[in-house]
């Protein structure tokens, strides 16, 4: 009996035909690979970074691809659960034969991957997470997020520095923060530059993060008469810190710090006038100083798609260094020609690149070499209205000098008003 041909048999038959008449053969695409939050907490950011991923693909494609292949992207739906990345990577790598990874959106689904890629020796590029790769020294491993060599004290300098050179100069320092990773981290780093920089630390407390009356807790903080309030928060604790500080009457000299939400347009008009004097950190604001090559055309097209997505309509914290994280990567396999995981790490390590973001040069430890982590002062909020929040003037750039926008209104108080 004669054997039927495979499929495999078939295909290759035709490859091989179309090979002896001159036909073009369509090369494999590359395959970049990834969990990201399409739900759970932080969906809100994961879906804005993926939007921010379809359209670097869609452009990258449209001048030819990388080496010459077309780019595709494989990514799950990692639920923003840390337990989900070991199985949605491995079948990433072992059953869709991605070329290329990436990380999710945060600093904990970050940390269960940087493993994974050590034991497979992969080069990984990480998005927004606070000091994954202090225990593990990896390096192949990179971070898009401007935060510094020293991520947990880079990530607050700014604020601290600000505070010094006021007049009166603050002498206490409250701290605190939601009982979990990110706050954990950053507030660490809160209390070495208050070391640093003279603060005396007069509260210093965590809060279980499913908190949702937090005026016991600033009334605590207002008994204490701090200086400076530093607050590491996620969005829903962000909202009741604010909330809870406008009615306990809580005013230090300088408010904000580390909190997570205020960069994103539905806590902005949420919160509204309310957020006046707020000195918080951020990555990107549509400030004259922070026009980048490139940056303006991406947040115009994103934002046109936004709506239709269901994404953050502004796109100003995450999308422009998701699409750059990309594009980063994509920079490496040109400039490599390569897809080599040693020589696209080396590559990473060894230059300055061009990106929408500005340009970017990673450490030894796979941080940006140099800090570029924003503070900004909410100003002259007025109302509700998200397009106020698309002028400039409403985030004024105080930090770092060489990006600064505006003048810090100084006390707290006073910006209130």
């Amino acid at each position: 009996m004669r054997k039927r041909p495979t499929f495999v048999a078939v295909v290759s038959a035709v490859i091989i035909a179309l090979i002896g008449t001159g036909v073009a053969v369509p090369a494999e695409p590359i395959k970049l690979g990834f969990g990201m939050a399409l739900t759970g907490a932080l969906a809100g950011n994961g879906k804005a970074a993926l939007l921010s991923m379809q359209m670097w693909a869609e452009d990258v494609n449209k001048k030819g691809g990388l080496l010459g292949r077309r780019v595709e992207l494989v990514y799950y739906d990692d639920q923003t659960k840390p337990a989900t990345i070991p199985a949605i990577y491995t079948k990433l790598l072992d059953v869709d034969k991605v070329d290329l990874i990436v990380s999710g959106y945060g600093t904990n689904v970050i940390a269960p991957l940087i493993p994974l890629a050590m034991e497979r020796n992969l080069t990984v590029v990480g998005l927004f997470g606070m000091a994954n790769n202090e225990k593990f020294n990896y390096g192949r491993y990179f971070q898009i997020m401007p935060v510094g060599p020293n991520p947990p004290v880079d990530w607050s300098r700014g604020f601290f520095e600000v505070a010094s050179k006021q007049s009166p100069k603050p002498a206490t320092i409250a701290i605190v923060g939601a009982d979990a990773e990110y706050p954990h981290n950053a507030m660490a780093g809160a209390r070495k530059n208050a070391e640093q920089y003279g603060l005396k630390v007069v509260y210093d407390n965590k809060y279980p993060p499913s908190t949702v009356d937090f005026t016991p807790i600033v009334r605590a903080i207002k008994a204490t008469n701090p200086d400076v309030v530093y607050v590491a928060s996620y969005p829903p604790d962000t909202a009741g810190m604010i909330f809870a500080a406008h009615e306990v009457g809580l005013a230090p000299k300088m408010f904000g710090g580390g909190m997570v939400g205020l960069q994103f347009a539905a806590l902005q008009t949420k919160l509204g006038a309310k957020l006046n004097g707020v000195v918080n950190y951020e990555t990107w604001v549509p400030e004259p100083t922070l026009s980048f090559p490139g940056i303006n055309d991406f947040l115009k097209r994103y934002q046109a798609q936004a709506a239709k997505a269901g994404v953050d309509p502004l796109g100003y914290y995450i999308a422009p260094f998701a699409y750059a994280y990309a594009q980063v990567l994509g920079l490496a396999v040109e400039g490599t020609k390569s897809l080599d995981q040693k020589k696209i790490a080396d590559y990473l390590h060894g230059r300055e690149m061009d990106t929408i973001v500005g340009k970017v040069k990673f450490g030894p430890n796979g941080e940006w070499a140099k800090p570029r982590m924003l503070h900004v002062q909410f100003q002259n909020i007025e109302g509700n209205d998200l397009e106020q929040f698309k002028r400039p003037g409403k985030r004024v750039v105080l930090y770092p000098e060489e990006w600064k926008s505006g003048t810090l209104i100084y006390p707290y108080a006073k910006a209130r008003k």
